[in-house]
């Protein structure tokens, strides 16, 4: 018996408004506006900042569900992640959705009813050997366990990009439903305009992976202005991270971001572990020429349409912005050849993905 394509019309996503997934989950949401699918998007980890709600509220298909649960990467989460597990299911039984699109591990356990898809984005494991050069200590014991069952219990897994496919499956693995769909953004919400001699950055300023403290490092003999954007407040801990020598513009909106990306010419990620670089993708969409951390994920992404340097090694940004600022010609043909990768990593191509991908599950699940 053949089974039919069938029309996926609710989707169940959870989310929060902390970091990257944010903005991944949003532009999903406007993609699959066009495709007639309304999805019940459900957040947890804190509440959402005013310029949050005023974006959801402009998507007309998203429902939004929102709950400040404890993430499973936070202090002690477990009795949130149980409760906000017991909310998840209720919200599926109220909505009836056609799939369950986790940004999340551990919530794949439950018994829902509809096919479950989660999408690898980080974890705490990677984070710690990207970062600190070493295995997660034993009091994440708990945590990795509870990942590692996420993982083996979803219809399917969702990695972002190879490099950290490779590294769930050594962390977690050995798994056999894991698929690799690479972030995108809109690509023509982006532009480029006179380009100022300044370097921009940015990210979560308080989180080590992000490394951005290195810039406060570099020599910069040509005095160029250093512009990072980002939250410096740690969430676990309300301290606030300064940076030297450099200036720290607070966490801007996302139209903010674009401005600063279209009037700068240099675009630094310093990352220690970064599983994909959205913001990378971000600015060479901007016409920015990209250095950027030399790790194995952006190397997979940017090949040799970027220049790398070695994190710890504030010296290598200074000779690359030294070598660029003399060789125009050459900074011109990467920032030529940035432009055109990032045309692969459209949000057409990744929504068209994980729509087949739900395709998939669906049938699947009406067979069995």
């Amino acid at each position: 018996m053949m089974i039919k394509d069938q029309a996926i019309r609710k989707v169940l996503m959870t989310a929060d408004p902390i970091g990257g997934v944010w903005t991944y989950a949003m532009d999903l949401c406007r993609a699959y506006e066009t495709a007639g699918i309304r999805v019940h998007f459900a957040t947890m980890g804190c509440c959402l900042s005013e310029s949050q709600h005023a974006e959801v509220k402009n998507i007309p298909n998203v429902e939004l569900y929102e709950s400040n649960y404890k993430l499973e990467w936070m202090d002690n989460p477990w009795n949130d992640v149980a409760a906000s597990g017991e909310w998840l299911l209720k919200l599926e039984r109220e909505l009836e959705p056609d799939i369950i699109h986790l940004n999340g591990y551990m919530h794949a356990v439950l018994d829902f009813k509809a096919p479950v898809m989660v999408v690898a984005h980080s974890c705490v494991l990677s984070w710690w050997q990207g970062v600190l050069n070493e295995p997660a200590p034993a009091e994440w014991d708990e945590y990795r366990q509870r990942v590692a069952a996420g993982l083996k219990a979803a219809d399917a897994v969702v990695s972002i990009s190879s490099t950290y496919a490779a590294e769930i499956n050594r962390l977690y693995g050995p798994m056999d439903n894991i698929a690799v769909i690479y972030n995108g953004r809109d690509t023509e919400t982006f532009y480029t305009k006179q380009k100022k001699q300044q370097v921009f950055a940015m990210g979560r300023i308080w989180d080590e992976a992000k490394n951005l403290a290195i810039l406060s490092k570099i020599s910069n003999p040509e005095k160029l202005p250093i512009l990072i954007a980002g939250d410096n407040i740690d969430p676990n801990t309300a301290e606030v991270v300064e940076i030297e020598n450099v200036q720290l513009l607070g966490k801007l909106s996302q139209e903010a971001i674009k401005e600063y990306l279209a009037e700068s010419y240099y675009y630094v990620l310093p990352a220690k572990y970064e599983p994909f670089g959205l913001s990378a993708l971000e600015a060479a969409l901007s016409g920015c020429l990209l250095l950027l951390a030399d790790n194995p994920t952006l190397k997979e992404l940017w090949g040799d349409s970027a220049l790398y340097f070695h994190p710890d090694n504030p010296a290598e940004i200074d000779a690359l912005l030294i070598h660029m600022q003399q060789q125009p010609a050459l900074a011109a043909e990467m920032i030529k050849r940035s432009e055109e990768k990032a045309r692969q990593y459209s949000l057409k191509n990744m929504a068209a993905k994980y729509l087949q991908l739900y395709q998939k599950l669906v049938k699947t699940n009406l067979v069995s």
